[in-house]
Protein backbone atom coordinates (compact mmCIF):
# COMPACT_ATOMS: atom_id res chain seq x y z
CA UNK A 1 0.00 0.00 0.00
CA UNK A 2 1.29 3.44 -0.90
CA UNK A 3 1.42 5.83 2.06
CA UNK A 4 0.23 9.40 1.49
CA UNK A 5 3.06 11.65 2.67
CA UNK A 6 0.91 13.85 4.93
CA UNK A 7 -0.78 10.96 6.75
CA UNK A 8 0.51 9.31 9.92
CA UNK A 9 1.62 5.68 9.74
CA UNK A 10 -0.68 3.23 11.55
CA UNK A 11 0.72 1.07 14.35
CA UNK A 12 1.92 -2.41 13.43
CA UNK A 13 -1.09 -4.32 14.75
CA UNK A 14 -3.46 -2.08 12.77
CA UNK A 15 -1.38 -2.59 9.62
CA UNK A 16 -1.55 -6.34 10.11
CA UNK A 17 -5.35 -6.18 10.38
CA UNK A 18 -5.48 -4.00 7.25
CA UNK A 19 -3.29 -6.48 5.37
CA UNK A 20 -5.60 -9.33 6.44
CA UNK A 21 -8.60 -7.43 5.07
CA UNK A 22 -6.71 -6.70 1.85
CA UNK A 23 -6.20 -10.45 1.39
CA UNK A 24 -9.96 -11.02 1.80
CA UNK A 25 -10.75 -8.29 -0.73
CA UNK A 26 -8.18 -9.77 -3.10
CA UNK A 27 -9.87 -13.16 -2.83
CA UNK A 28 -13.21 -11.54 -3.70
CA UNK A 29 -11.65 -9.89 -6.73
CA UNK A 30 -10.20 -13.22 -7.86
CA UNK A 31 -13.58 -14.89 -7.39
CA UNK A 32 -15.14 -12.12 -9.48
CA UNK A 33 -12.85 -12.79 -12.41
CA UNK A 34 -10.38 -10.03 -11.55
CA UNK A 35 -12.90 -7.23 -10.98
CA UNK A 36 -15.51 -6.19 -8.42
CA UNK A 37 -17.76 -3.15 -8.34
CA UNK A 38 -16.65 -0.32 -6.09
CA UNK A 39 -19.72 -0.83 -3.91
CA UNK A 40 -18.50 -4.34 -3.08
CA UNK A 41 -15.04 -3.02 -2.25
CA UNK A 42 -16.48 -0.24 -0.07
CA UNK A 43 -18.78 -2.67 1.71
CA UNK A 44 -15.89 -4.98 2.60
CA UNK A 45 -13.58 -2.12 3.59
CA UNK A 46 -16.17 -0.72 5.98
CA UNK A 47 -18.15 -3.73 7.17
CA UNK A 48 -16.22 -7.00 6.71
CA UNK A 49 -16.65 -8.98 9.96
CA UNK A 50 -14.00 -8.07 12.57
CA UNK A 51 -11.79 -6.36 9.97
CA UNK A 52 -13.90 -3.61 8.39
CA UNK A 53 -13.66 0.00 9.49
CA UNK A 54 -17.02 0.02 11.29
CA UNK A 55 -17.00 -3.64 12.34
CA UNK A 56 -13.46 -3.60 13.74
CA UNK A 57 -11.96 -1.83 16.71
CA UNK A 58 -10.74 1.51 15.28
CA UNK A 59 -11.51 4.60 17.39
CA UNK A 60 -13.31 6.39 14.51
CA UNK A 61 -15.13 9.16 16.43
CA UNK A 62 -13.33 11.80 18.47
CA UNK A 63 -12.12 15.37 18.67
CA UNK A 64 -8.70 15.18 16.99
CA UNK A 65 -6.00 12.78 15.82
CA UNK A 66 -4.45 12.61 19.27
CA UNK A 67 -7.28 10.41 20.55
CA UNK A 68 -6.81 8.00 17.64
CA UNK A 69 -9.99 9.10 15.87
CA UNK A 70 -10.56 10.01 12.23
CA UNK A 71 -13.35 12.58 12.30
CA UNK A 72 -15.70 14.45 14.61
CA UNK A 73 -19.49 14.42 14.41
CA UNK A 74 -21.97 16.97 15.73
CA UNK A 75 -22.88 15.01 18.90
CA UNK A 76 -19.18 14.79 19.83
CA UNK A 77 -18.72 18.49 19.14
CA UNK A 78 -21.36 19.84 21.52
CA UNK A 79 -24.29 18.62 23.65
CA UNK A 80 -26.35 21.49 22.22
CA UNK A 81 -26.88 19.37 19.11
CA UNK A 82 -28.75 16.69 21.08
CA UNK A 83 -30.53 19.27 23.22
CA UNK A 84 -31.89 20.95 20.11
CA UNK A 85 -33.03 17.65 18.62
CA UNK A 86 -34.78 16.94 21.90
CA UNK A 87 -36.80 20.14 21.52
CA UNK A 88 -38.01 18.85 18.15
CA UNK A 89 -38.63 15.29 19.34
CA UNK A 90 -40.38 16.09 22.64
CA UNK A 91 -43.74 17.19 21.16
CA UNK A 92 -43.76 14.10 18.93
CA UNK A 93 -43.06 11.78 21.86
CA UNK A 94 -45.87 13.48 23.73
CA UNK A 95 -48.23 12.69 20.85
CA UNK A 96 -48.26 8.92 21.45
CA UNK A 97 -44.86 8.24 19.89
CA UNK A 98 -43.18 6.90 23.03
CA UNK A 99 -40.15 5.15 21.48
CA UNK A 100 -36.96 6.46 19.83
CA UNK A 101 -34.73 4.52 17.44
CA UNK A 102 -31.23 5.58 16.44
CA UNK A 103 -29.14 4.36 13.52
CA UNK A 104 -25.38 4.86 13.52
CA UNK A 105 -25.11 5.61 17.22
CA UNK A 106 -21.30 5.86 17.14
CA UNK A 107 -19.91 6.27 20.64
CA UNK A 108 -23.36 6.55 22.19
CA UNK A 109 -22.91 10.24 22.89
CA UNK A 110 -26.03 11.30 21.00
CA UNK A 111 -28.12 8.63 22.72
CA UNK A 112 -26.94 9.67 26.17
CA UNK A 113 -27.35 13.39 25.57
CA UNK A 114 -30.75 12.95 23.89
CA UNK A 115 -32.07 10.92 26.80
CA UNK A 116 -30.84 13.51 29.30
CA UNK A 117 -32.32 16.36 27.25
CA UNK A 118 -35.65 14.57 26.77
CA UNK A 119 -35.76 14.00 30.51
CA UNK A 120 -35.35 17.76 30.99
CA UNK A 121 -38.13 18.34 28.43
CA UNK A 122 -40.43 15.98 30.36
CA UNK A 123 -40.64 13.65 27.35
CA UNK A 124 -38.57 10.59 28.17
CA UNK A 125 -39.21 7.75 25.69
CA UNK A 126 -40.26 4.43 27.18
CA UNK A 127 -37.62 2.74 25.04
CA UNK A 128 -34.53 3.90 23.14
CA UNK A 129 -33.53 1.39 20.48
CA UNK A 130 -30.12 1.42 18.81
CA UNK A 131 -29.60 -0.53 15.59
CA UNK A 132 -25.92 -1.45 15.64
CA UNK A 133 -24.00 -4.20 13.82
CA UNK A 134 -20.62 -3.64 15.47
CA UNK A 135 -20.04 -5.43 18.76
CA UNK A 136 -17.16 -3.06 19.53
CA UNK A 137 -19.39 -0.02 19.07
CA UNK A 138 -22.17 -1.57 21.16
CA UNK A 139 -19.78 -1.91 24.08
CA UNK A 140 -18.58 1.65 23.62
CA UNK A 141 -22.18 2.87 23.54
CA UNK A 142 -22.99 0.97 26.75
CA UNK A 143 -19.98 2.52 28.44
CA UNK A 144 -20.92 6.03 27.35
CA UNK A 145 -24.51 5.61 28.52
CA UNK A 146 -23.38 4.19 31.85
CA UNK A 147 -21.01 7.11 32.37
CA UNK A 148 -23.22 9.98 31.13
CA UNK A 149 -26.76 8.82 31.91
CA UNK A 150 -26.57 5.85 34.30
CA UNK A 151 -30.14 6.25 35.57
CA UNK A 152 -31.48 6.07 31.99
CA UNK A 153 -29.28 3.32 30.54
CA UNK A 154 -31.84 0.61 31.24
CA UNK A 155 -34.19 2.21 28.68
CA UNK A 156 -31.74 1.38 25.87
CA UNK A 157 -32.00 -1.80 23.83
CA UNK A 158 -29.88 -2.92 20.89
CA UNK A 159 -30.88 -4.56 17.60
CA UNK A 160 -28.65 -5.96 14.88
CA UNK A 161 -31.50 -5.98 12.34
CA UNK A 162 -34.55 -3.82 11.77
CA UNK A 163 -37.59 -4.89 13.78
CA UNK A 164 -40.67 -5.79 11.76
CA UNK A 165 -42.68 -2.86 13.10
CA UNK A 166 -41.86 0.39 14.86
CA UNK A 167 -43.85 3.39 16.07
CA UNK A 168 -41.93 6.42 17.23
CA UNK A 169 -39.19 8.85 16.34
CA UNK A 170 -36.17 7.71 14.30
CA UNK A 171 -32.87 9.56 14.08
CA UNK A 172 -29.82 8.87 11.94
CA UNK A 173 -26.89 11.29 12.09
CA UNK A 174 -24.25 10.69 9.39
CA UNK A 175 -25.58 7.24 8.54
CA UNK A 176 -26.46 7.45 4.86
CA UNK A 177 -23.04 8.77 3.79
CA UNK A 178 -21.38 5.58 5.09
CA UNK A 179 -23.43 3.24 2.89
CA UNK A 180 -21.62 1.74 -0.13
CA UNK A 181 -21.98 3.54 -3.44
CA UNK A 182 -21.46 2.51 -7.03
CA UNK A 183 -18.97 4.59 -8.99
CA UNK A 184 -19.45 5.61 -12.61
CA UNK A 185 -17.27 7.50 -15.06
CA UNK A 186 -18.31 9.18 -18.30
CA UNK A 187 -15.52 9.54 -20.82
CA UNK A 188 -15.97 10.63 -24.42
CA UNK A 189 -19.73 10.55 -23.96
CA UNK A 190 -19.76 6.88 -22.89
CA UNK A 191 -20.60 5.61 -19.40
CA UNK A 192 -18.45 3.09 -17.54
CA UNK A 193 -18.82 1.47 -14.15
CA UNK A 194 -15.71 2.09 -12.10
CA UNK A 195 -14.66 -1.02 -10.21
CA UNK A 196 -11.61 -2.41 -8.47
CA UNK A 197 -8.82 -4.75 -9.57
CA UNK A 198 -5.66 -5.97 -7.93
CA UNK A 199 -2.47 -3.98 -8.41
CA UNK A 200 0.79 -5.53 -7.30
CA UNK A 201 1.08 -7.97 -4.43
CA UNK A 202 -1.33 -6.31 -2.00
CA UNK A 203 -2.68 -3.19 -3.66
CA UNK A 204 -5.78 -2.17 -5.58
CA UNK A 205 -6.58 0.17 -8.44
CA UNK A 206 -9.60 1.41 -10.33
CA UNK A 207 -10.67 -0.35 -13.52
CA UNK A 208 -13.58 0.77 -15.66
CA UNK A 209 -16.07 -1.58 -17.31
CA UNK A 210 -18.10 -0.32 -20.25
CA UNK A 211 -21.87 -0.27 -19.76
CA UNK A 212 -24.55 -1.11 -22.26
CA UNK A 213 -27.26 1.52 -22.50
CA UNK A 214 -29.68 -0.69 -20.57
CA UNK A 215 -27.21 -0.98 -17.68
CA UNK A 216 -26.88 2.76 -17.08
CA UNK A 217 -28.76 3.80 -13.92
CA UNK A 218 -31.53 6.30 -14.54
CA UNK A 219 -30.00 8.83 -12.12
CA UNK A 220 -26.88 9.25 -14.25
CA UNK A 221 -28.47 8.58 -17.63
CA UNK A 222 -30.41 11.82 -17.05
CA UNK A 223 -27.29 13.94 -16.52
CA UNK A 224 -27.18 16.43 -19.39
CA UNK A 225 -24.18 16.98 -21.64
CA UNK A 226 -21.35 14.70 -22.64
CA UNK A 227 -18.54 16.16 -20.52
CA UNK A 228 -16.19 13.76 -18.75
CA UNK A 229 -17.11 13.16 -15.12
CA UNK A 230 -17.06 10.73 -12.20
CA UNK A 231 -20.05 10.32 -9.92
CA UNK A 232 -21.90 7.93 -7.64
CA UNK A 233 -25.29 6.27 -7.24
CA UNK A 234 -26.81 5.24 -3.92
CA UNK A 235 -28.83 2.06 -4.35
CA UNK A 236 -27.95 0.78 -0.88
CA UNK A 237 -28.94 3.96 0.95
CA UNK A 238 -32.16 4.17 -1.03
CA UNK A 239 -32.90 0.51 -0.29
CA UNK A 240 -32.30 1.23 3.39
CA UNK A 241 -34.85 4.07 3.28
CA UNK A 242 -37.41 1.73 1.72
CA UNK A 243 -36.73 -0.79 4.51
CA UNK A 244 -37.26 1.92 7.11
CA UNK A 245 -40.55 2.79 5.42
CA UNK A 246 -41.65 -0.84 5.54
CA UNK A 247 -40.84 -0.95 9.27
CA UNK A 248 -42.31 2.41 10.28
CA UNK A 249 -45.99 1.98 11.09
CA UNK A 250 -46.37 5.48 12.50
CA UNK A 251 -43.84 8.17 13.26
CA UNK A 252 -41.18 10.48 11.90
CA UNK A 253 -37.64 9.65 10.78
CA UNK A 254 -34.98 12.38 10.79
CA UNK A 255 -31.78 11.88 8.77
CA UNK A 256 -28.94 14.39 9.07
CA UNK A 257 -26.05 14.22 6.64
CA UNK A 258 -23.99 16.09 4.11
CA UNK A 259 -25.32 16.11 0.58
CA UNK A 260 -27.43 17.80 -2.06
CA UNK A 261 -30.62 17.49 -4.11
CA UNK A 262 -30.03 15.66 -7.40
CA UNK A 263 -29.92 18.92 -9.38
CA UNK A 264 -26.85 19.94 -7.37
CA UNK A 265 -25.41 16.47 -6.87
CA UNK A 266 -25.22 15.82 -10.61
CA UNK A 267 -24.41 19.38 -11.61
CA UNK A 268 -21.88 19.60 -14.47
CA UNK A 269 -19.43 21.47 -12.24
CA UNK A 270 -19.34 18.53 -9.78
CA UNK A 271 -17.42 16.49 -12.33
CA UNK A 272 -15.14 14.71 -9.84
CA UNK A 273 -17.86 13.14 -7.71
CA UNK A 274 -18.02 13.30 -3.91
CA UNK A 275 -16.12 10.22 -2.74
CA UNK A 276 -13.78 11.06 0.14
CA UNK A 277 -11.77 9.27 2.82
CA UNK A 278 -10.94 10.30 6.38
CA UNK A 279 -7.94 9.13 8.36
CA UNK A 280 -6.71 10.76 11.57
CA UNK A 281 -8.66 13.95 10.78
CA UNK A 282 -7.08 14.18 7.31
CA UNK A 283 -9.36 14.11 4.27
CA UNK A 284 -7.95 12.54 1.11
CA UNK A 285 -9.29 10.83 -2.05
CA UNK A 286 -7.56 7.38 -1.97
CA UNK A 287 -9.98 4.59 -0.90
CA UNK A 288 -7.28 1.95 -1.33
CA UNK A 289 -5.07 3.29 1.44
CA UNK A 290 -5.15 1.22 4.64
CA UNK A 291 -8.32 -0.82 3.97
CA UNK A 292 -10.31 -1.14 7.19
CA UNK A 293 -8.43 1.67 8.94
CA UNK A 294 -10.01 4.69 7.26
CA UNK A 295 -13.52 5.94 6.63
CA UNK A 296 -14.80 5.95 3.04
CA UNK A 297 -17.78 8.17 2.38
CA UNK A 298 -19.84 9.89 -0.28
CA UNK A 299 -22.29 12.77 -0.08
CA UNK A 300 -25.99 11.93 -0.02
CA UNK A 301 -28.34 12.42 -2.96
CA UNK A 302 -31.36 13.64 -1.01
CA UNK A 303 -33.62 13.47 -4.05
CA UNK A 304 -32.99 9.73 -4.20
CA UNK A 305 -33.74 9.49 -0.47
CA UNK A 306 -37.02 11.37 -0.93
CA UNK A 307 -38.07 9.24 -3.92
CA UNK A 308 -37.30 6.03 -2.03
CA UNK A 309 -39.36 7.30 0.92
CA UNK A 310 -42.36 8.03 -1.29
CA UNK A 311 -42.04 4.56 -2.85
CA UNK A 312 -42.25 3.17 0.69
CA UNK A 313 -45.47 5.10 1.41
CA UNK A 314 -43.76 7.76 3.53
CA UNK A 315 -44.13 11.50 3.15
CA UNK A 316 -41.35 14.07 3.02
CA UNK A 317 -42.26 16.19 6.03
CA UNK A 318 -39.38 18.66 5.66
CA UNK A 319 -35.96 19.29 4.15
CA UNK A 320 -33.57 22.13 4.92
CA UNK A 321 -30.01 22.99 5.85
CA UNK A 322 -28.71 21.91 9.24
CA UNK A 323 -28.22 25.55 10.23
CA UNK A 324 -31.80 26.48 9.45
CA UNK A 325 -33.17 23.39 11.19
CA UNK A 326 -31.18 23.94 14.38
CA UNK A 327 -32.01 27.64 14.53
CA UNK A 328 -35.70 26.96 13.93
CA UNK A 329 -35.66 24.35 16.69
CA UNK A 330 -34.10 26.80 19.15
CA UNK A 331 -30.36 26.14 19.41
CA UNK A 332 -29.55 29.81 19.94
CA UNK A 333 -32.15 30.05 22.72
CA UNK A 334 -30.53 27.06 24.41
CA UNK A 335 -27.09 28.61 24.07
CA UNK A 336 -28.29 31.77 25.80
CA UNK A 337 -29.17 29.77 28.90
CA UNK A 338 -25.43 29.99 29.56
CA UNK A 339 -24.09 33.14 31.17
CA UNK A 340 -22.15 35.11 28.47
CA UNK A 341 -20.09 36.66 31.26
CA UNK A 342 -18.75 33.23 32.18
CA UNK A 343 -16.34 33.27 29.25
CA UNK A 344 -14.63 30.00 30.16
CA UNK A 345 -17.93 28.13 29.71
CA UNK A 346 -19.70 30.33 27.18
CA UNK A 347 -17.02 30.88 24.53
CA UNK A 348 -16.19 27.19 23.86
CA UNK A 349 -19.91 26.38 23.73
CA UNK A 350 -20.59 29.28 21.37
CA UNK A 351 -17.68 28.29 19.12
CA UNK A 352 -18.98 24.72 18.88
CA UNK A 353 -22.50 25.88 18.04
CA UNK A 354 -21.04 28.22 15.44
CA UNK A 355 -19.43 25.25 13.70
CA UNK A 356 -22.84 23.60 13.46
CA UNK A 357 -24.39 26.74 11.97
CA UNK A 358 -21.69 28.35 9.84
CA UNK A 359 -21.96 28.06 6.07
CA UNK A 360 -18.18 27.63 6.01
CA UNK A 361 -18.39 24.67 8.41
CA UNK A 362 -21.38 22.29 8.76
CA UNK A 363 -24.33 24.65 8.52
CA UNK A 364 -25.00 24.56 4.78
CA UNK A 365 -23.35 21.37 3.56
CA UNK A 366 -25.28 19.29 6.10
CA UNK A 367 -29.01 18.87 5.52
CA UNK A 368 -31.89 17.51 7.57
CA UNK A 369 -34.70 15.51 5.98
CA UNK A 370 -37.79 14.32 7.85
CA UNK A 371 -39.83 11.38 6.57
CA UNK A 372 -43.18 10.56 8.15
CA UNK A 373 -45.82 7.89 8.02
CA UNK A 374 -49.26 7.82 9.58
CA UNK A 375 -48.95 11.43 10.79
CA UNK A 376 -50.69 14.71 9.97
CA UNK A 377 -48.27 17.44 11.01
CA UNK A 378 -50.38 20.56 10.63
CA UNK A 379 -51.29 23.42 12.90
CA UNK A 380 -54.76 23.94 14.30
CA UNK A 381 -57.27 21.68 16.02
CA UNK A 382 -57.50 18.93 13.40
CA UNK A 383 -54.16 17.20 13.79
CA UNK A 384 -52.58 14.23 15.51
CA UNK A 385 -49.04 15.61 15.73
CA UNK A 386 -47.53 19.08 16.10
CA UNK A 387 -45.91 20.87 13.20
CA UNK A 388 -42.19 20.24 12.85
CA UNK A 389 -40.60 23.41 14.19
CA UNK A 390 -37.26 22.68 12.53
CA UNK A 391 -38.73 23.29 9.08
CA UNK A 392 -40.98 26.28 9.76
CA UNK A 393 -38.60 28.62 7.91
CA UNK A 394 -36.29 27.79 5.02
CA UNK A 395 -37.90 24.49 4.01
CA UNK A 396 -36.41 23.30 0.69
CA UNK A 397 -38.63 20.32 0.01
CA UNK A 398 -39.50 21.90 -3.33
CA UNK A 399 -35.86 21.45 -4.43
CA UNK A 400 -35.89 17.64 -4.16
Amino acid sequence: MQKVASLPLPPQDALEASNALALCIGDAIDAGGGWIGFDRYMSMALYAPRLGYYSGGAAKFGRDARDGSDFITAPELTPFFARTLARQFAPLIAERLPAVMEFGAGTGRLAADLLLALETEGALPSRYAIVELSGELRERQRQTLTERAPHLADRVVWHDTLPERFEGVIVGNEVLDAMPVRLFAREGGRWYERGVRREGAAGFAYQDRVLADAEIPAAIAAIPGDHDMVTETHAEAEGFIRAVGAMLARGVAFFIDYGFPASEYYHPQRSGGTLMCHYRHHAHPDPFLYPGLQDITAHVNFTGVAEAAVEAAMQVAGFCSQARFLMNAGITELLMTLDPNDTRAFLPAANAVQKLLSEAEMGELFKVIALSRGMRMIDGDDHDAPALAGFQRGDRTHSL
